[in-house]
């Protein structure tokens, strides 16, 4: 008999912690005029069985996206129990209708929860920060003001260090691989925006000795976030790297502070970009 909805009881039951009973026995116990004799109707459960219940959350990543990589290493480092779905962005997969049904936008990351299918990683990384027991509060902060700060950085995040980062790397090193042609004027202005993205955060959020956003001293959704989307300057030519990061010691130093405090995670699951960074390497030193 499937259960149409669960309630839990605190009171032990023959030696349990804790037990579940179907919304149709309350019922069945209620017009019987008695309250619900424990052998006969109580299904017990532990914590743990109650827990294994729930469907899985899913997370369909690529880990060669910046978002998918802040997702997938905030579910890591916060023990959120979740099955990765890879959708290979170069092959193509984010277009095929099975993904779309998932994501329209045929973007990634995306998640299911339950019934809940959601696109947009800042999005998914507040759903997981507020529905996911033990993620401590530095994350994403319970207390209004705190949290307004944190999503104005990550509203900011995509109109500005985003959209310089990923207009930078396509036209200088990626349009290729997806059947694309070199932009160098977009990447000029890109590297403008860039440039102007990290002096922002250095004057606006990294003020004084801070080694986190806003002077925190832990890292929020915004700082990881933020910092995976400048890994990907990874994938720059050298030269690129060194002319535009360099200038910005207290972002190189932010970078070096969100990896120690989300190690070995963060490296482990940059792995793939690493490899992604030797590949284009060797390809660019093969070109004439």
């Amino acid at each position: 008999m499937g259960f149409k909805r669960k309630i839990m009881l605190c009171e032990e039951v023959t030696g349990a912690k804790s037990c579940v009973v179907s919304e149709d026995h309350v019922r069945w116990g209620r017009l019987g005029g008695s309250i619900l004799p424990p052998l006969k109707l109580l299904i017990e459960f532990t914590f743990e069985e109650a827990k294994r219940e729930k469907m899985k959350l899913k997370v369909y990543a690529d880990r060669l996206s910046q978002p998918s990589r802040a997702i997938i290493i905030f579910c890591k480092i916060n023990g959120i129990d979740f099955e990765e779905v890879s959708v290979d962005l170069v092959k193509g997969e984010h277009k095929l209708p099975e993904y779309k049904d998932i994501n329209p936008m045929a973007q990634v990351p995306a998640i299911v929860d339950e019934r809940l299918k959601l696109s947009e990683s800042h999005a998914i990384l507040r759903y997981i920060a507020e529905t996911s027991p033990g993620v401590a509060d530095h994350w994403y902060p319970a207390d209004p003001s705190s949290r307004a700060k944190v999503n104005s950085i990550l509203d900011w995040h995509h109109s500005n260090l985003r959209l310089g980062s990923v207009t930078f790397v396509m036209n200088t090193v990626l349009a290729p691989i997806f059947g694309r042609t070199l932009n160098p004027q977009a990447a000029t202005e890109a590297e403008k925006l860039l440039s102007s993205s990290f002096s922002n955060i250095e004057s606006m959020w990294l003020s004084g000795d801070a080694n986190f956003l806003l002077g925190n001293p832990h890292p929020s959704i915004a700082d990881l976030s933020l910092v995976c989307e400048i890994m990907q300057s990874e994938l720059w030519h050298d030269k690129d790297r060194e002319r535009i990061l360099q200038p910005h010691p207290k972002i190189l130093q932010w970078v070096e502070n969100v990896k120690k405090a989300t190690n070995p995670y963060f490296e482990d699951v940059h792995t793939a970009l690493y490899k992604a960074k030797e590949m284009l390497k060797a390809k660019q030193s093969k070109s004439p």
